[in-house]
């Protein structure tokens, strides 16, 4: 598993945009940038849906407010689902980037086998980044949703 101090290791992200799909090199994305990157199972999922992404919808402009230039949600799913996803919870302040072959997130060592759910997916997880290199990494235990909201992610910043 990635830990704090470690570089963001070589991988892409997609996201789905109003210009169309963009491919991001995780390197260069967060390259010189402070970012909360937090990570979760599954879009549309319950928790997901009701707790993870909708704090840090709520608490942008306070992030931001930190120094903080992007604020990032990634899931194994592809990028037409994190779009939909970002759309129907009125995320416009969150990049919506999708892990479709979990590769990323196979690459940080925070996959998981959710079996009958959905394969390999995400644990989840929120990191503070700076200049690609992780700075704090709060990794739920399973079932857990106390480490990675964006509640506590702000009072570390």
């Amino acid at each position: 598993m990635i830990e704090q101090g470690q570089k963001l290791p070589a991988a892409t992200l997609s996201q789905l945009t109003a210009d169309g799909m963009v491919n991001h090199q995780v390197q260069e994305l967060f390259a010189g940038k402070k970012a909360v990157l937090f990570a979760v199972p599954g879009a549309f999922t319950p928790t997901c849906s009701e707790a993870h992404l909708p704090g840090y919808v709520v608490l942008a402009d306070q992030l931001k407010a930190k120094g903080v230039d992007i604020i990032a949600c990634v899931a194994v799913n592809d990028a037409f689902v994190m779009k939909a996803w970002g759309e129907a919870q009125n995320a416009s302040e969150i990049m919506m980037l999708a892990d479709g072959d979990a590769s990323f997130t196979k690459a940080i060592g925070l996959e998981m086998d959710t079996e009958q759910f959905g394969g390999i997916r995400s644990q989840r997880y929120a990191m503070i980044i700076e200049d690609g290199v992780v700075k704090q990494l709060n990794v739920e235990p399973p079932k857990s949703f106390e480490v990675s909201n964006a509640e506590t992610i702000l009072a570390s910043l």
